[in-house]
């Protein structure tokens, strides 16, 4: 359906107990900076978008800027910390975020990224700077009524993944259906992951190093799940978790049940 967006997907048709998510009204998707003519005109007509939700760092945006939607709204809610982590002494210059594919497969062989690799998903629901990023993005959605929302970071895979998790649970979806739709990411990057994979063979590297390349290149599912884990054992559940640290209300969840399942 898109012709330059890429990861991208509609969450409807998930099934949410005995119902499911409304078609074209929660997508998620990679960055919006090459989307085509053709894919801006079906954000806007097709989907109606109203708001477009960017997780991705202030430099991300600047280097690689979405393209305008008729009718949204598009709002920076960068989801990591990256003063926190220039404060930890254990920063990542920008320019080696902005095109890690190059860098990958040297830092899959660094203690520093290996550690990354494991704390990523962690670090997004425990840290309350990003807490208040996926909080107002949920609370945002509740006050869009019509139309489409769409959230994004670079490859629509993590930080993206993460809010998925958090609006799935908001609706009520089991945890089956959440780490699938997580999963699906590994769809679209698997040619790339497969390929730094054997780059890392190559080097006489092994499991250890090919799971910072799956973490960044693709997505980690097995550190997804762990991190569901973490917020089980801390929070009781992930509802617990997005009514205590996200702030949604019971009545909000139900307002969202309402709108987007059928």
């Amino acid at each position: 359906m898109f012709e330059q967006v890429v990861n991208v997907r509609d969450l409807g048709g998930l099934p949410v107990g005995g119902r499911r998510i409304r078609s074209g009204r929660l997508l998620r998707t990679a960055h919006l900076h090459d989307a085509s003519d053709a894919d801006v005109r079906l954000l806007a007509e097709h989907f109606r978008l109203r708001v477009i939700f960017d997780f991705r760092t202030f430099s991300e945006a600047q280097a690689l800027p979405d393209r305008e939607v008729p009718g949204a709204e598009h709002i920076l809610l960068p989801t990591l910390d990256v003063e926190a982590e220039r404060a930890s002494g254990e920063a990542v210059p920008a320019e080696t975020w902005l095109d890690l594919s190059s860098h990958i497969v040297r830092l899959a062989f660094t203690p520093l990224f290996q550690q990354k690799a494991r704390e990523l998903y962690p670090s997004l629901v425990i840290s309350e700077f990003s807490q208040l990023q996926y909080a107002t993005f949920l609370n945002k959605i509740l006050e869009t009524p019509d139309g489409a929302v769409l959230w994004h970071c670079s490859q629509g895979k993590d930080r993206t993944g993460i809010g998925a998790a958090f609006i799935l649970g908001a609706l009520g979806a089991d945890r089956e259906t959440i780490v699938t739709d997580f999963d699906r990411s590994n769809d679209s990057y698997r040619p790339l992951v497969d390929r730094f994979c054997a780059e890392i063979d190559a080097l006489g590297g092994g499991e250890e190093q090919k799971d910072v390349v799956r973490a960044f290149m693709g997505v980690s599912t097995r550190n997804f799940c762990r991190t569901l884990d973490l917020i089980d054992a801390q929070w009781g559940s992930l509802g617990n978790y997005i009514a205590t640290c996200l702030g949604l209300t019971e009545d909000d969840c139900r307002v969202l049940r309402e709108r987007y399942l059928e």
